[in-house]
Formats: C-alpha cells, structure tokens, sequence
C-alpha cells in the first residue's frame, strides 16, 4: 500500500545526451521539488550517456541459462538493476528523438531484458497487462515516465513510445508526462513565463506522493503547450534562421 509518509527512495534516469543540459530535466526538477515538499526524499539521478555499458547481443541468455541474468559483466547495467530494484519512485526522463526515445537510452533499456518474464509465445495480454511481465513485480514501486518534445503539441507524436512502455508495464501500471515546446521556452529565457510553467509540475510533484499518482486530468493539463500555435511558429521561423546564420545557441 502506497504510504504518503514514508521517505522515498527516488531514481532518477536521466537519458539525454545532454546529461544535466537536458531541457527535459527542467520539467523532471520541477516534480522533484513538488515531491520534496510533500515527504522526505533521497534522489539519485542517474546519466545514461555517461554509463559504462555494452549493447545487448540478443542471446537471450537471461531468459534461458542465466535466467533473469545478463551474461554481460563488469559494467554499470547490474548496479544500475540494484538500484531499480530498491528504489519507491523511478522517473524516466528524455528529449524525444524522432520519435522515440534516444539511442543511448534505446541501448540502456535493451539491456534490461532480464527484469522481464521469459517470453513462452503467448499472445500479447487483452487485459493491459505487460506482455511479458514483470520478473519482480512491486504493487508499491511507481513508475513515471517524463518526457519532451519540439513539436507544438503531443498528440500522435508519442504513439510509438506509449506502445513501448504498455508492452513493458503495461497500460495504465506507469504515469506519462509528455510535454511540447519545452526547449523553446528554456531557449527564449523568460525566466517568469518558465516559472509560472514549471509551477504546475512542482504541485503535480506534490500531489503525486499524497496520492499515489496523477488523475488523466492532471496529466492532459501538464501535456498542455506554454505558447499559441501561432507564436510557436514565429519563434521556429526564428530559430531556424539563426541556425542558418549561426547565431543559434
């Protein structure tokens, strides 16, 4: 049972290349904070990039003669499963890349395999379960997935990774925060207009330790663009000029 008063372990993966630079960060630090505010917390944030690990081979060793064990060693992905495994709150945190999610954390999230059931050619579930299931369920471990995009809204350009994580967790076991023009809005440096942004992830933060996570309301408001279709043009038109002058930063 989900305990409000409990200190949380929260892990934090960090799957941009641009590590702390991520304009996805903004939105992820923003629900830390309202999450702090509302217990007590002891996060780590974890940077794909800068893992040690090799790409999986498709052995599939960790579904046969190591089950639930990659054949892989002495590299970072067996800390990073312990911490998985330990942690209250894991917060997914990436840039959208054509798409879908970056390669480097595509390459992580590969070699994770392990923490997933062997697949013994069942159909996928109709139930909106995980099609393969969790190797080590926790009905107390919470998932959320935050992500951002340059587009100007959300709508269809997430299909692909929400039918990512419905076959991992499965429909509805991981809350999704997908969110627009959020580089833009770091990029024009209107410091208020970013704050009074950011402000509803700092109380979605809040209200997601007391209740165990987000209601579809507040999820459809935190997918809501900060600028107007047609301001959002103006500024692309802008920023792609000065990509071609080479005055873009």
């Amino acid at each position: 049972m989900w305990d409000k008063n409990k200190k949380k372990k929260v892990l934090v993966i960090n799957g941009s290349p641009k590590n702390d630079r991520s304009s996805t960060m903004y939105i992820t630090n923003a629900f830390l904070e309202g999450l702090k505010a509302s217990c007590e917390c002891d996060i780590e944030v974890i940077n794909v990039h800068k893992l040690n690990f090799k790409p999986c081979t498709g052995c599939l060793s960790c579904w046969g003669r190591t089950e639930g064990e990659c054949v892989i060693k002495n590299d970072d992905i067996s800390i990073v499963k312990e911490k998985l495994l330990n942690a209250d709150i894991i917060i997914e945190s990436f840039p959208l890349f054509f798409f879908s999610m970056p390669g480097v954390l595509k390459s992580f999230t590969d070699r994770l395999l392990s923490m997933m059931l062997t697949y013994k050619g069942h159909k996928p579930p109709t139930n909106n379960e995980s099609l393969h299931g969790l190797r080590y369920p926790d009905s107390d471990k919470r998932f959320v997935v935050i992500s951002s995009c340059a587009y100007t809204e959300v709508d269809l350009v997430y299909d692909s990774v929400k039918a990512q994580f419905d076959f991992i967790c499965g429909k509805g076991a991981y809350t999704p925060i997908f969110v627009p023009q959020i580089k833009t809005l770091v990029d024009v440096k209107n410091e208020n207009k970013l704050n009074r942004f950011l402000k509803k992830f700092i109380d979605a933060g809040t209200y997601f330790n007391e209740n165990g996570g987000l209601t579809d309301e507040i999820i459809n408001d935190l997918s809501k663009p900060p600028f107007s279709e047609g301001a959002y043009k103006i500024f692309l038109s802008q920023f792609w000029q000065e990509e071609k002058d080479g005055k873009a930063s």
